[in-house]
C-alpha cells in the first residue's frame, strides 16, 4: 500500500474526548486533516461546538457531542448518539481528564472525585467505546496518559516558582492507564481492536519563565512540546500505518527521560 494511503483516514469516524483542550484540539485537527470525521466530546458542549465550528471553517469534518465522563448514563447516551448518527466508530482517543486536586495536601475527598472520573468513569467509557469499535469491524483506541505515569516527579522543575507540588491523583491514574492499555490489548485479542497509549511530556502553555528554564535545560531538544508534536503520532496509531502496533506505551518527551 502506498505510504499516503496507509495514513489516510477517509471514511473513518473518530471520537476525541476532551477535544476542546490543549492537546485535544491538536488531535482533533490531526485526525480531521487525515480525512476522518471527528467528534469532540466534553461536559462543556458550547465550547465543543465552538471548537468544532472553527475546524469546519478550515474544511475539516468535526462535530461536537456532550459527555460527562463521571456519569454512566451520559456515557451510554454518547455511545447511542454515535451509533445512531454515524453507524460506526473506528477510532477512540481517550483524552479527557479531570484535575480536582491542586497539590499533595489537597482534601482527600478530591482524590475520590478524581477517581470517579479518571478511573471508574474512564473504564466505563473505554468499555462502551471499545464495544462500538468491535461492532464496526475493528479499529484503534489511543489512550493519552503522561510521562508522569512512568516516573516520579522531578520537583527541581518547580524551584524558584510558586507552582507547588504536582497533584498525586494525576500520577496515580496515568500509571494505571498505561498498564490498562496492555490489559485491553490482550482482552481484545482476535477482535481487530488495537489499544495503545501515548505518554507526552510537558506541552508549552506559557508556564512561568523560571519553570520553563528549569524544565527545558533537561530536555535534549531544548524545549517543551508544541501543538504539532503529537499530531503525527496520533495519526500513526489511528491509521493502517500503525496496524501492527498494539499494547504499546509511547513516551513523547523530547528525550527528557532518555
Amino acid at each position: 500500500m502506498h505510504i499516503q494511503q496507509l495514513f489516510n483516514l477517509e471514511g473513518r469516524v473518530a471520537l476525541v474526548t476532551g477535544g476542546a483542550g490543549q492537546y485535544g484540539q491538536c488531535m482533533v485537527e490531526a485526525l480531521g486533516e487525515a480525512g476522518a470525521r471527528v467528534i469532540t466530546a466534553s461536559r462543556n458542549l458550547d465550547e465543543g461546538r465552538r471548537v468544532a465550528e472553527t475546524f469546519r471553517q478550515q474544511g475539516l469534518q468535526v462535530d461536537a457531542m456532550a459527555l460527562d465522563q463521571g456519569d454512566h448514563n451520559s456515557i451510554r447516551e454518547l455511545a447511542a448518539s454515535i451509533s445512531n448518527t454515524y453507524g460506526r466508530l473506528d477510532i477512540f482517543v481517550n483524552n479527557a481528564v479531570s484535575r480536582p486536586m491542586k497539590g499533595y495536601d489537597a482534601p482527600i475527598s478530591q482524590f475520590a472525585d478524581s477517581m470517579q472520573v479518571n478511573a471508574t468513569g474512564m473504564m466505563d467509557l473505554l468499555r462502551e467505546m471499545a464495544a462500538l469499535i468491535e461492532e464496526s469491524g475493528g479499529g484503534s483506541i489511543i489512550n493519552i496518559a503522561s510521562m508522569m505515569g512512568m516516573r516520579g516527579p522531578d520537583l527541581s522543575n518547580y524551584d524558584g516558582t510558586d507552582m507547588g507540588h504536582p497533584p498525586p491523583d494525576y500520577f496515580f491514574h496515568n500509571a494505571g492507564l498505561i498498564n490498562l492499555t496492555r490489559y485491553l490489548a490482550k482482552v481484545y485479542a482476535g477482535k481487530q481492536v488495537r489499544v495503545n497509549c501515548i505518554s507526552p511530556g510537558g506541552l508549552f502553555n506559557h508556564q512561568p519563565e523560571q519553570f520553563l528554564k528549569n524544565y527545558c535545560k533537561k530536555v535534549p531538544l531544548g524545549r517543551m512540546a508544541n501543538r504539532d508534536d503529537i499530531k503525527g503520532l496520533v495519526v500513526l496509531l489511528a491509521s493502517d500505518a500503525g496496524a501492527y502496533i498494539n499494547g504499546e506505551n509511547i513516551l513523547m518527551d523530547g528525550g527528557l527521560n532518555a
